[in-house]
């Protein structure tokens, strides 16, 4: 595969790299080899270390300012989705070293998980473009690359990231929100004509053909076909939910599983009754009526084959965090 970058003049880019989705002793190495991996393929990289308070806009429009119009995220989902709404509408280009807990944007675009690998595809790999949803609560607007979700999993989503990482002491907090949850009248008008209204615990929102724990929730081209996958989940057992059987079972059967109901849309509006927590890729948003549509081929990525991704991720041997 060619690439537009696939030159071999030096090019400066801005290297994005998270310390906190390594192996914290190992980070400084870890960007070292990055660095010289980089440059042994004719990259100029630019580093930039984030931190949890980070302006993303301004550092991608600084970088616009000097002339780098590349993009290079080394990090997990979360890192990529801020990335990738800071370059939305730019004349930008993203490439993504996943060194993440889940990397469901590049299992979902074929970019392996090994990270020689990984920067290779800066040279090599195709450039596509890809859409990006966005979610509006009142008078915001927050665009989302990966997922938007309503419901049980928002809820859990701070404390079951931290047990991810790590902090077990979590788990109490995480039980406790599973366990007094209930459900809520869920309301949903699916491109503007189809109402549907369920009791249900939640709704996921998704770009990506992966979200969560790597569930497979749409086409290997999801990401580009001007549409967004729905899962509207009602009555789901709690500890099914808790275990992750349940996503898992859907991910692989052949038939539909019964509470969990899906939909193809290019926008929607969800209401629910009691107000229920809203995240956008990892952002919190405002609890109330929300509406979601579609930026339609809106980000520009180096990507792979979805073949290529899966291959590396049944073989990787080594430790990352989101």
């Amino acid at each position: 595969m060619n690439s537009v970058y696939s030159d071999k003049h030096n090019k400066r880019v801005r290297l994005i790299f998270n310390p906190a989705s390594g192996i914290a002793r190992k980070s400084s190495l870890q960007l070292l080899d990055i660095i010289k991996e980089l440059q042994a393929w004719q990259f100029l990289p630019e580093p930039f270390i984030t931190e949890p308070d980070t302006n993303y806009d301004v550092l991608v429009s600084d970088a616009l300012a000097q002339g780098i119009s590349m993009f290079v995220v080394c990090g997990g989902d979360g890192t990529v989705s801020n990335v990738a709404r800071a370059i939305l509408g730019k004349n930008a280009v993203m490439g993504i070293i996943p060194t993440g807990t889940q990397n469901n944007v590049a299992l979902s675009l074929g970019i392996p998980f090994d990270i020689p690998s990984a920067i290779a595809l800066l040279r090599t790999g195709r450039s596509i473009r890809t859409d990006m949803g966005k979610v509006t609560c009142g008078e915001k607007t927050i665009p989302f690359l990966e997922i938007c979700s309503v419901g049980l999993f928002s809820a859990l989503f701070q404390s079951g990231d931290e047990i991810q990482h790590g902090d077990i002491t979590r788990i109490g907090d995480f039980l406790k929100t599973l366990a007094s949850s209930n459900p809520s009248k869920i309301s949903l008008l699916l491109d503007n004509k189809h109402e549907i209204t369920e009791e249900g615990h939640a709704v996921l929102v998704s770009n990506m053909p992966y979200i969560g724990r790597n569930y497979r929730t749409g086409d290997d081209n999801s990401y580009a076909d001007g549409m967004l996958d729905v899962l509207l989940c009602t009555d789901i057992p709690k500890l099914d939910l808790m275990v992750g059987y349940i996503l898992k079972r859907f991910e692989t059967a052949n038939s539909e599983t019964p509470f969990i109901k899906r939909y193809k849309v290019r926008n929607l509006i969800i209401e629910t009754n009691p107000p229920m927590p809203v995240m956008v890729d990892g952002v919190a948003c405002k609890e109330g009526p929300i509406r979601i549509g579609i930026y339609r081929r809106a980000l520009t990525i180096l990507a792979g084959s979805r073949k290529t991704a899966i291959s590396a991720k049944v073989g990787d041997n080594f430790e990352t965090h989101k």
